[in-house]
């Protein structure tokens, strides 16, 4: 269900102490029913009465500080809620993306990895900028008494109830984001890797003779896997018909570059004229020994993982 009762619930336990929402719960949505039928006994309409209801408990999130016994002040509690939320909102995407501006800007002048310093730094610096110069200017509202009409509470304002996932959607964003860095470093170590040859010339880590086939189609699996992530998101719960395209997806990635580190063709050979322990084959065979490995266990690792989960699911 997700009516607006459902969705007052749920705003206002979001900012409630996690042991006490339960409890909290039941009283208010006991309270908020009798009030429904108090009105409706008197030949109401439930759906006007319910919003009637709701509109006259206010705003869920002044609701939720009284249960919580928290006041809402920092510059006052006139303009608190609003601060807040802006905060928010201008927090969530601008230092981020100015950070990832810089750290391209940084990189296309060749700095490499070297560039993700700086995106960070500034990055934390425009979040100190946003919250003190927006707190002074709230701060200056507040004390120079001016008159500031602001929009009413309505309950047309309620978020949608929140959807109990299975699949968190952090997991989900943490995996494209490492799927994207992946599929955005096959062709980056190709013109700006860390090794440089005596004329200041881009040493590709991974064999260019792999992108005659190999490299492309790695790209196209970590593709499908990105897709597969937001398909899985979608749906919103482990089924063993996504544990075995899941399955499949690994293997069509980790046999390949198995395959290509035990045959000794994954790593470009001239590494082995700039690294002396490199032109021994043992040490190669020991690397690629490594590689094989460490690629196994993670596939089994997950698939076993992911067996759990869905069988867990699914029971």
């Amino acid at each position: 269900m997700n009516t607006l009762t459902d969705r007052y619930l749920a705003a206002t336990l979001r900012s409630v102490p996690v042991q006490r929402r339960d409890e909290i719960a039941s009283e208010l949505r006991a309270s908020i029913e009798d009030m429904i039928d108090d009105r409706t006994g008197g030949g109401a309409d439930p759906t006007a009465a319910e919003r009637e209801v709701l509109t006259e408990l206010g705003n869920p999130d002044l609701l939720a500080a009284q249960y919580a016994d928290r006041r809402l002040q920092l510059i006052g509690p006139t303009y608190y809620l609003v601060w807040l939320r802006l905060l928010k909102l201008l927090l969530s995407f601008i230092p981020a993306l100015v950070g990832t501006v810089i750290t391209f800007v940084k990189v296309a002048e060749g700095q490499g990895f070297g560039a993700i310093g700086p995106g960070i730094v500034v990055a934390l610096h425009v979040t100190v900028h946003i919250a003190f110069w927006l707190t002074l200017t709230f701060a200056i509202i507040e004390r120079s008494q001016t008159t500031v009409e602001l929009p009413g509470w309505t309950v047309d304002q309620l978020p949608d109830a929140p959807v109990h996932r299975s699949i968190p959607l952090a997991d989900t964003v943490a995996t494209v984001i490492m799927l994207l860095l992946t599929i955005g470093y096959l062709p980056f170590q190709h013109y700006q890797s860390w090794v440089r040859d005596t004329d200041g010339e881009n040493i590709p880590i991974l064999d260019p003779a792999l992108w005659s086939f190999w490299l492309p189609a790695l790209i196209v699996v970590l593709v499908a896997s990105l897709v597969f992530e937001v398909v899985k998101y979608r749906i919103g719960r482990w089924t063993w018909n996504l544990f075995g395209i899941r399955a499949l997806i690994s293997l069509a990635f980790a046999v390949p570059l198995v395959w290509l580190a035990l045959s000794d063709r994954l790593l470009n050979p001239t590494l082995a004229e700039h690294f002396s322990w490199l032109a021994d084959a043992d040490n190669r065979n020991l690397l690629a020994a490594i590689i094989a490995m460490g690629s196994a266990v993670v596939v089994v690792w997950d698939l076993i993982d992911t067996a759990i989960k869905t069988r867990r699911q699914t029971a």
